[in-house]
């Protein structure tokens, strides 16, 4: 069996999950590493096409090819609608979903960072809820994988960087600066810490992607992509938000915010687990037809 997946030390990590999961359950295989667009450089000028397949198609061609049996991505770096054939077979148990802001020296809430501060993320999204949480805020682009983006920091380019908890914490990183961000003032990317297993149609319910699979995690990424599915922009795009699973119960909300956090729509819903996707559904319907979708539409042209 063969594994695909991107080469940057996060993507190995995780794909060394799978395969670790795959051996507890008695299934041998091998990691294949892929380079794909993303990894080349090649960024989209528009920022609505940011994550439309930047870092999967070439790894979903080899899956679909029969090159490899399985993809391991990010679920946040997955479009809402997949390659015929392909589906998300099995998701492993989620990590921290939230981002952190890490400063140098002591750890600081956003609050207490000093007026005028420079703030480094590579993100729209976080970008966005910077400036809607504190226009004062230099927010600055700030591009690279986690080490790199760790070692700017320690050479004073910036005040403070915004990462996602899940990245540091698969890489076993826990900077002295580090105070996470509460969820309510910078949603989260939609699915952002959940690791995903993409299988061809044919392959669901076999033993090993049901050995693989979370139940709760699938529930809340089933309600957070069905969200996304609703908004029909791309992943890189200032949106986000959030399902949470308790008991027989999933709390599902979303946001849309301008690129310059001047403007922002939220909605919220709830209902049974087992129809987590309808209300995932349900709140990308509220915010695609009711106040967000002048939003949306400007992001889309």
């Amino acid at each position: 069996m063969k594994i695909g997946t991107r080469g940057s030390e996060l993507a190995l990590i995780q794909a060394r999950d799978v395969q670790a999961r795959l051996a507890a359950a008695g299934f041998d295989a091998e990691i294949v590493t892929i380079t794909t667009r993303g990894d080349r450089r090649e960024i989209p000028r528009d920022p609505a096409d940011i994550g439309k397949a930047l870092w999967t198609r070439e790894i979903e061609e080899a899956l679909h090819e029969g090159s490899i049996d399985l993809a391991v991505h990010s679920l946040k770096d997955l479009p809402a609608e997949l390659p015929e054939g392909l589906v998300v077979g099995a998701v492993l148990p989620r990590e921290d979903p939230g981002d952190v802001l890490v400063s140098r020296g002591a750890p600081l809430s956003l609050v207490e960072l000093p007026e005028g501060a420079r703030v480094g993320t590579g993100s729209i999204r976080r970008a966005a809820a910077l400036a809607k949480a504190r226009p004062d805020l230099r927010v600055v682009e700030l591009k690279g994988n986690v080490p790199t983006r760790l070692r700017r920091l320690d050479e004073g380019d910036f005040d403070a960087i915004v990462l996602a908890a899940a990245g540091l914490n698969r890489l076993g990183r826990n900077p002295t600066g580090l105070c996470a961000i509460d969820p309510a003032i910078m949603p989260p990317a939609l699915c952002q810490g959940v690791v995903a297993v993409e299988v061809r149609e044919g392959d669901v319910g076999t033993a090993w992607v049901t050995a693989l699979d979370d139940p709760v995690t699938m529930t809340a990424t089933r309600a957070e992509r069905a969200l996304l599915a609703e908004l029909e922009v791309g992943c890189g795009a200032p949106v986000g938000g959030l399902a949470v699973v308790e008991g027989g119960g999933v709390m599902v909300y979303g946001e849309v915010l301008s690129p310059d956090g001047s403007r922002w729509v939220r909605e919220v819903d709830q209902g049974p687990v087992a129809e987590a996707a309808a209300v995932g559904r349900a709140v990308g319907e509220a915010l695609a037809s009711g106040a967000a979708a002048p939003l949306l539409e400007s992001l889309r042209s």
